[in-house]
């Protein structure tokens, strides 16, 4: 029998190289064999069946979901945002999520499709070192949760607020050290505190000190191993930044569906909750960020972009009709969930921009 290199198999099939080699590993090809640190394929193989655009998971709620409530997820409009994937056809191989937060849209594609490169980054350092954490030392990180989790759920409230307040401390005096050997505790206290504090909310002061105060559940579920363990498998293969959405300029190319969802532009001077960072995202970053969207629709990627509706509260502010004039927008209805007044909680219009 002869056999061929996974570069020649490749090109005969007329995919890429890692796509063949990512295939070798799941055994889909008969008779491929690791020589040294080399695949190398029968001659005769035959190219797989491409599942990629057949694994879509119709069953409710199967998967993973994202590990924290994060401020301006997009769980809610999940339905509205999937139907701009493009991965049906099989020309699409690769998404794209440069401020990735949450992850509600990378957990839903990644329980949909097998595509062939993933890539997510964000500016926040203590966000991506948890999604690191969970990718590559998931049991340490379920170790020290479990901890948490049987420490703070018997206690009564007084010291519950005393856990809360030493654990938000040691994250901070971690968080401003900065040092990459406590990575794992680090993610394990966010999560913990996003388990635990007032609406899920991540906020830090001018020092980049986290200052949530602690909410009131009665069991909340701090250490979720089955999930962990799901996402932690389906990083695998994710290529995870910590970094400014430019970083993604490599990846992204004309196979690439990319979806940004970056800090939106406050409907009011008071509508901003300090920042997710201690740096803030004004109307220049907002236009910088189109002239990116325009350099990647150049390059033939697909791009949507989510962003708040000024019309919200002035029916004359065009800033992102203006900004993206060159491309659609569609204007959906969402609930602003986090408020410190219920009654400011309501539908309001945000805008999904496409360039297709």
């Amino acid at each position: 029998m002869g056999f061929i290199s996974a570069r020649e198999a490749a090109d005969k099939w007329g995919i890429s190289q890692r796509r063949v080699s990512t295939l070798c590993a799941e055994k889909r090809i008969r008779n491929a064999e690791m020589v040294g640190n080399v695949w190398i394929i029968p001659a005769d193989a035959e190219k797989p069946t491409d599942a990629r655009s057949l694994r879509y998971m119709e069953q409710s709620g199967s998967g993973v979901k994202p590990f924290l409530k994060w401020a301006g997820g997009k769980g809610q409009l999940l339905h509205e945002i999937s139907a701009c994937y493009p991965f049906g056809d099989g020309h699409f191989t690769k998404y794209a999520e440069p401020f990735v937060g949450g992850g509600a849209v990378l957990f839903d594609i990644l329980n949909s499709f097998d595509l062939e490169a993933v890539y997510i980054s964000d500016v926040n350092r203590e966000l991506i070192g948890a999604y690191r954490s969970i990718k590559e030392n998931v049991d340490e990180l379920l170790s020290l949760l479990e901890i948490y989790q049987e420490n703070y759920i018997p206690a009564n409230m007084d010291e519950r607020k005393a856990y809360y307040l030493n654990m938000r401390a040691r994250f901070n005096r971690l968080k401003l050290e900065g040092n990459e050997n406590y990575r794992v505790e680090r993610s394990a206290l966010l999560i913990f505190l996003n388990k635990t504090c007032f609406n899920g909310l991540y906020r830090v002061n001018k020092k980049g000190a986290y200052n949530v105060p602690m909410g009131i559940y009665k069991r909340p579920l701090i250490c979720d191993e089955e999930n962990l363990r799901g996402i932690s498998e389906k990083l695998k293969n994710v290529e995870i930044v910590c970094g400014d959405y430019r970083q993604s300029r490599n990846f992204i190319d004309d196979h690439t569906f990319v979806y940004f969802d970056p800090p939106y532009r406050p409907l009011t001077n008071t509508a901003s909750f300090t920042s997710y960072t201690a740096d803030c995202f004004d109307d220049a970053d907002q236009k910088e960020l189109a002239q990116f969207v325009d350099e990647m629709t150049a390059k033939g990627a697909k791009v949507v972009v989510s962003n708040s509706d000024p019309k919200n509260i002035d029916e004359n502010d065009s800033f992102f009709d203006t900004i993206y004039a060159a491309h659609k927008i569609k204007r959906v209805q969402a609930t602003r969930m986090i408020n410190s007044k219920g009654s400011a909680r309501g539908k309001i219009n945000e805008l999904l921009i496409s360039n297709f």
